[in-house]
């Protein structure tokens, strides 16, 4: 049991003094960031499939 208190108070302090955090201001900017970037790859994925699906439709309805 010693090791995991030993373990909770070493992760306290690696979190309370040694990390990090983004201010408001950076957590928003990343946030936005990563939406738009989702949007456009969202975006690429769907012209792609629409661009295959309609040259699927047509090689399937020249051979028929």
């Amino acid at each position: 049991m010693a090791n995991v208190s030993e373990y909770l108070k070493e992760s306290y302090i690696e979190l309370t003094e040694k990390v990090t955090w983004p201010t408001w201001r950076e957590l928003q900017s990343s946030a936005i960031l990563v939406l738009v970037a989702a949007i456009i790859i969202a975006m690429l994925i769907f012209g792609m499939d629409q661009i295959i699906g309609l040259l699927l439709n047509k090689f399937y309805s020249s051979l028929a």
